[in-house]
Order: C-alpha cells, then structure tokens, then sequence
C-alpha cells in the first residue's frame, strides 16, 4: 500500500471569539507583566554593577540635618487675630485633628478647640478668630452654620486645617 505523501485534512472546527477580559483581569495581566519586567531590570543591574568596586558610606558624615524632622512653627503674623489661627493651625499640625468634639482622647483637637486654646482665655481674641474663619469658609463653601458643623463635616483634617490657613492671611490681609 503506497504511503500518502500529505496528511490527510483536518477537518474544520468552529473558531470561537476569545473572551473579553475585564479590566480586573487586564490590570492583573499589566501588573504581572511590569513585576517580571522590573524583576528582570534589578537581575540586569546587579550583574553589570557586579564589577564596580563600593565603599561603605557612613551617614554621620553626610547627613547633617536631624533624623526626624520637627515641625517647627512658622514666623508668626504680625497682627492679633492672624497670629491665632496661624498658632491654631500649628496646633492642629502637630498635636493632631479631630471631628466630634473639641479634644479627643488622644489630644487632638476640632477647627474650635484649637482656637480656644490658642485664644488663652482672650474671649474677645477668639470671637474675632472665629468669625474671620467663618468669613474664610463661606467664601468658599457657602452659608455654613458654624465652626463646629463645618469641622464635623469631614472625614479628614486637610480641608478644615487648610480653612484655618487661608483664614489667618485672610485676618493678616485686614490688619486683624
């Protein structure tokens, strides 16, 4: 019997659409990829460093600055009612933010409680710090009802103490 000299034909099969894949799947498939890629990079440059000779650096004689930066108050505004906020602000920056209630557990205070303590019992001083923060958060967000609300309407910090900022060179800005 003679040997065919061609295979025989495959018979056709039905060619089906590869699956969407989801954009979970895809970033996996990225993230994988971008992991052996940089795997492969650090193995490159070990092997062509391989031959430059190092020396230990000791920190002592490059770093000068200390190790764990202090934040340290900035010059203070020369008039009254800015340089309250502006120390209500370093308060909140150092001592810690909080929403609910004036002082926390912890020691962190609201938008409020910082003023307070900042004002030394001058209550004429912490009216007119509030008032003018007031001033600040209406301008940007409108009738708002109190320090306290406004404070307590956040999740986080950042916008309040930001208020708190703009609020000290709004009182600079009007000799307060």
């Amino acid at each position: 019997m003679p040997h065919p000299t061609h295979a025989p034909p495959i018979p056709a099969r039905a060619c089906a659409q590869p699956a969407e894949l989801s954009l979970e799947a895809r970033m996996a498939a990225t993230d994988a990829a971008m992991t052996i890629r940089l795997e492969e990079a650090a193995v490159a440059y070990e092997v062509n460093t391989a031959h430059i000779p190092t020396e230990p650096v000791d920190l002592g004689d490059v770093v000068t600055l200390p190790l764990t930066p202090t934040l340290q108050p900035p010059t203070p505004y020369p008039t009254p009612v800015a340089a309250l906020l502006q120390r209500a602000h370093h308060r909140l920056l150092t001592g810690g933010w909080c929403s609910g209630a004036l002082v926390d557990e912890d020691g962190a205070r609201c938008l409020y409680g910082a003023i307070h303590v900042e004002a030394r019992g001058d209550q004429h001083l912490e009216s007119r710090g509030l008032q003018v923060l007031m001033d600040a958060i209406r301008r940007q967000f409108g009738d708002v009802d109190s320090v306290p609300s406004f404070n307590d309407g956040f999740a986080s910090g950042r916008i309040p103490m930001r208020m708190l900022d703009q609020a000290a060179d709004l009182a600079d800005a009007r000799g307060l």
